[in-house]
Order: structure tokens, then sequence, then C-alpha cells
């Protein structure tokens, strides 16, 4: 534990070692340097909103950016479009922006959940992916728990080959 006065520099220091492993939000910065001064400091607080306001002004911080980014990347690792927004809301993205990021990635998409869908059954290994016999019900309850609807669910794991999955993920139900 660090046991150096907290100030300034000291909390400038915690924010861009963060900062420089890991993209972030505002509100999620706020969270995380306020948790390493948790019962250190009580005058940290208005040094932690500066500091985040003045990342926020110089660029450093960007919620939008944030947000389009993490939509992106969540979406070609196969999270639904409900699991997206409740990440991004749990970091400390605004409503205004997490819908702004997802409607642009409906636009550049065809299905945009569809082809997550299939990225999903490829990642855990689902519908022709699978390398054992199918538990149908196991399957859909996976899709379940991961936002995804019953019946793009259905349509995924009804393909019968990889290739077909792909077709899917690029052309949608059409």
């Amino acid at each position: 534990m660090d046991e150096r006065k907290i100030g300034p520099e000291l909390l400038e220091e915690w924010a861009l070692r963060y900062l420089g492993r890991y993209a972030s939000s505002a509100e999620n910065l706020r969270r995380v340097l306020m948790r390493r001064v948790r019962g250190r400091s009580a005058e940290a607080r208005p040094l932690i909103d500066a500091l985040v306001a003045r990342y926020r002004e110089s660029g450093l911080l960007d919620d939008a950016a944030y947000a389009a980014a993490r939509v992106q990347s969540l979406h070609r690792r196969g999270d639904s479009l409900q699991a997206i927004r409740a990440r991004l809301a749990a970091k400390g993205v605004a409503a205004s922006e997490i819908a702004t990021a997802v409607s642009e990635l409906r636009s550049a998409a065809v299905d945009p959940d569809l082809a997550a869908a299939c990225a999903f059954a490829r990642r855990r290994r689902l519908g022709p992916h699978r390398r054992a016999a199918a538990d149908h019900a196991r399957e859909l309850a996976a899709f379940a728990r991961a936002g995804f609807s019953r019946r793009i669910a259905e349509a995924v794991l009804a393909c019968p080959d990889i290739a077909a999955v792909e077709t899917l993920a690029r052309d949608g139900f059409g």
C-alpha cells in the first residue's frame, strides 16, 4: 500500500498508470481513484473531481469514444446488445452515449445481435461448433443467459455447419 500523502501529484500518478493499462470512462476512473483513497483522505474527493474534469477537457477521457470502442469490441466477442448496454452502464457511461454507440453499431451491421450470437456460438462452442452431442435445452439456456432472444438462438443452433453460421452472421435472416 502506498503510504505517501494523498495529493494531486499522487492522484495523477495513479490515474495515468490506470489509464496506461485500461481504457476507462470518466465515472469509472473516479470510482477507481476513490477506491484507492478510501478511508485515507477526506479531502481527496474534490481533487479527484478536478482531475477527472481536467482529463475530460483535455480529451484524455472521452466517454463517447470509450463507449463506441467498447461496443465494437464487445460485439466482436459475441456479447448481445443487452449485455453491452449493461456493461457500459456499470462503467458509468451515460445512457445517451450508450444509445449513440449502439445505434452506430446497428447502422453498420445487418443484424448486430444475430452476428454477435454467431460469435458467441463460436466462442462457447455451441451449435455447429460443438464437439460432443448436443443438449439443445442447455445451449438455448446459454444463449438466454447471454441476453439473446430465443429466435436468434434457434436460428444459430439450426445451422448445419460452420459455413452456414458465417453466412447467417453476414447476411442476417434475409
